[in-house]
């Protein structure tokens, strides 16, 4: 099968990350926009691709089968809506937006459209996490009690102009790690009777929060900050337990223990999976991936929406 060729939306740290990753499987990646010319062209030079300074032109490349979006959160939706109107599949990155509204806009386009549209977090399509569910939903640690999840890397360290610290890109904790756990959770058992959240606002953004999703008598505790460095899962149930030294960063083990014995999956956690599996979804006609429903990204918005109005966390240009 011939490999399947993206057009690039930016050229930051995600799109290097992601390039490096995909170009050892089946994808070539042939067009690139962004709002840096030297920056793509750099890039597009790098792997082989066309450059360009016109995102319908880049686009609409004859060379493209879909978009793959690599750019700060905060114009998601713009680009997103833009290549999809233009009738071209979208791997648009973690989060798709800033709010729930944001993601509604997105699934209408898609469904008017009638094009794919899928949120780029490799998690979702991780051989790991798929047997960690598997094993959840068959009861094979029993009834689960607790669930504690860790995610935290010290972004504080960043420059002081970094996406991830800047309020007018709707920087923080939350919506750049902490949709890590709240996904993976929402994942195993799906949207919480309850959610709590408790966090710290320092300069506009939420350095660190701790929510607990309550499902019934069961409580998921994920934690997500800026000022360390912790990555961790832990599922407890009543005839045993299961554990990943990292469910996201390297997340290639997960270890189930019951009844005295001890067995251990190993896998793939990376970006070759995500775009391969998204791949194969946009060849066979799907306009929703069957990895991650529309439902999925729209309720596990709303857990971020809810978290953070507990907070009063309001970014820049929602108050305009």
């Amino acid at each position: 099968m011939s490999k399947f060729r993206w057009a690039y939306i930016g050229s930051g740290n995600i799109a290097a990350s992601t390039a490096k990753s995909i170009e050892k499987g089946n994808h070539r990646i042939t067009a690139v926009y962004g709002r840096n010319a030297a920056k793509v062209n750099t890039f597009a030079k790098k792997h082989g691709a066309k450059a360009y300074n016109d995102f319908e032109k880049c686009v609409c490349d004859e060379d493209v089968d879909g978009v793959y979006i690599a750019t700060p959160h905060t114009s998601h939706v713009d680009y997103a809506i833009r290549a999809m109107e233009l009738g071209k599949p979208v791997l648009c990155e973690k989060p798709v937006g800033v709010c729930e509204k944001d993601v509604d806009i997105l699934i209408e386009s898609a469904k008017e459209n009638n094009v794919y549209f899928c949120e780029a977090m490799w998690t979702w399509f991780s051989d790991v996490a798929l047997e960690v569910k598997k094993w959840v939903q068959n009861g094979e640690i029993g009834k689960i009690r607790e669930v504690e999840i860790n995610y935290a890397f010290p972004g504080l360290m960043m420059p002081k102009d970094s996406r991830v610290l800047t309020p007018e890109t709707a920087g923080g904790a939350l919506l750049d790690i902490g949709i890590y756990p709240i996904t993976y959770c929402y994942n195993l058992f799906g949207y919480p009777d309850k959610i709590e959240c408790n966090g710290t606002i320092r300069n506009g953004i939420d350095i660190k929060e701790t929510v607990v999703l309550t499902y019934g008598e069961m409580k998921c505790t994920l934690n997500m900050a800026l000022d360390t460095l912790k990555e961790n899962c832990c599922i407890k149930g009543t005839d045993g337990e299961i554990t990943l030294p990292f469910f996201f960063h390297m997340a290639n083990k997960a270890v189930m223990k019951k009844s005295g014995k001890k067995q251990v999956f190993r896998g793939k956690t990376d970006y070759l999976t995500e775009f391969s599996r998204v791949a194969e979804e946009i060849r066979s006609g799907k306009t929703e991936s069957d990895y991650i429903p529309y439902k999925a990204t729209k309720e596990c918005m709303r857990i971020m929406d809810e978290c953070r109005k507990q907070m009063n966390l309001v970014y820049p240009f929602e108050k305009e």
